[in-house]
């Protein structure tokens, strides 16, 4: 479990085809020190299994759900991924629950300064699958970031970004129209399988009180 908190910018300084499965390896000064076989890591909000770990790198596979389904479908040798290792039971939650487990992959609208100010403008439009769970003010993990809706106009969601978020993510290095991994908020998922259930149960009720001539 992650909770959006980026630790570490990291770069991808090779893609290698294997089989069906792609192998990235990623360079960080930090988080390779942290990492064995087999540890989990998030990259750019990506759950995945830290292999051939080296002073400064580790590698990564990727299976081709993985990449036709996130961003990492855009991803070069040079790009850089926001890294996070997984919460400690005695760590604090800086940011939100995070699983690793992309819901869906926006396109970057904009990312502006915000007049007469520091900080920055961010907008992302979302897919269908991501935006029903979103709401003002509450939590959308964007590229592995914990960070809070400011807006929803439709399929458009705006967040407001503090320079430090910018100078320690990976955010600086996205233009308008590249991919973006997104995670929804696990609790508004849950929510929403428990309404379902219940108003199946209640449905199929009615239907047995129907058949028994009530």
């Amino acid at each position: 479990m992650f909770t959006g908190i980026v630790e570490e910018v990291g770069r991808v300084t090779r893609i290698e085809q294997r089989g069906e499965n792609r192998r990235i390896t990623i360079t960080a000064e930090n988080v390779p020190k942290e990492l064995k076989p087999g540890h989990s890591v998030a990259a750019s909000g990506v759950c995945l299994t830290a292999l051939d770990i080296k002073p400064g790198s580790f590698c990564a596979d990727l299976a081709p759900e993985t990449w036709v389904r996130t961003s990492f479908s855009r991803m070069h040798e040079g790009a850089l991924v926001n890294l996070e290792l997984p919460m400690k039971a005695d760590g604090r939650f800086g940011g939100h629950v995070v699983q690793g487990h992309v819901d869906g992959v926006g396109q970057v609208i904009a990312l502006e300064r915000i007049a007469d100010s520091e900080n920055w403008w961010l907008r992302i439009e979302l897919p269908r699958d991501v935006e029903k769970y979103t709401v003002y003010k509450g939590s959308v993990c964007i590229e592995g970031i914990s960070l809070t809706v400011a807006k929803l106009e439709g399929g458009t969601c705006t967040i407001a970004i503090i320079p430090h978020t910018v100078e320690v993510t990976n955010l600086n290095s996205l233009k308008p129209g590249d991919l973006v991994n997104l995670e929804a908020d696990l609790i508004a998922k849950y929510v929403e399988k428990m309404m379902t259930s219940e108003l199946e149960e209640s449905t199929l009720t009615v239907e047995e009180l129907v058949r028994q001539g009530f």
